[in-house]
């Protein structure tokens, strides 16, 4: 039985990219400053493996993908496809909207580089939902509020997401607004994270180590 189930991962994952890769392109933001983490948080391991590589993995087995919006100097011999951001300085709103201008899909899986405890299921559910939706974006939620670092765009968002730039807005929720957004709330995202970390982000040394701790020998599911 063991056999017959490694047998049919790999198919079952190839057709699932087959049938989106044309509609959905993967992007990761990585122009963050690293403040807190004291160093260049894209660039530190897990299991031996740069933060930013181990997001890449994780979208290209979602998407068949990936381009990286940040800083081709900083993370140059890592071997990604990287462009520069349009807005320098903007935070990830400008990211968001450099990424959609460099689309050729429909749709854009887009995640922030510092997110370790996300999941190919919790990924390809997202993608699903969003080829199936006639909203612009789809957005999880949780108690805090929402998570648009990791979240799903359509290419045409593109217009309102630069206006709200040049009119000078940078939190990604407020350049959001007035987009049509399918909203994910916590009761059906949860059965992907049954340890309530998903979007834990990694911006503390302390967060290092914990994500070393919980992650170290596994791999991305």
């Amino acid at each position: 039985m063991v056999l017959g189930r490694a047998w049919h991962a790999v198919p079952l994952r190839t057709n699932f990219i087959l049938m989106h890769e044309t509609q959905v392109g993967g992007f990761i933001l990585a122009g963050g400053e690293s403040s807190r983490m004291g160093r260049d948080k894209a660039l530190l391991e897990l299991n031996g493996v740069a933060l930013i590589v181990r997001a890449a993995r994780l979208v290209e087995s979602v998407v068949g993908t990936c381009t990286v919006v940040g800083d081709s100097v900083r993370l140059e011999g890592l071997e990604l496809r990287v462009i520069a951001d349009d807005f320098p300085g903007a935070g990830p709103l400008g990211g968001i909207a450099t990424a959609l201008r460099n689309s050729g899909a429909e749709w854009n899986l887009m995640i922030a580089c510092d997110l370790p405890y996300l999941t190919r299921e919790w990924l390809e559910y997202s993608v699903t939902r969003a080829v199936r939706s006639d909203a612009d974006i789809v957005l999880p939620m949780n108690e805090r509020g929402a998570e648009p670092l990791c979240a799903m765009y359509r290419t045409r968002c593109l217009p309102a997401i630069r206006a709200a730039l040049e009119a000078g807005t940078r939190k990604v929720t407020d350049g959001l607004a007035g987009i049509p957004t399918d909203f994910v709330e916590p009761s059906e995202w949860k059965e992907f994270d049954s340890d309530r970390l998903l979007f834990k982000n990694m911006n503390s040394p302390a967060d290092y180590e914990e994500a070393k701790m919980r992650l170290g020998g596994r791999a991305t599911r």
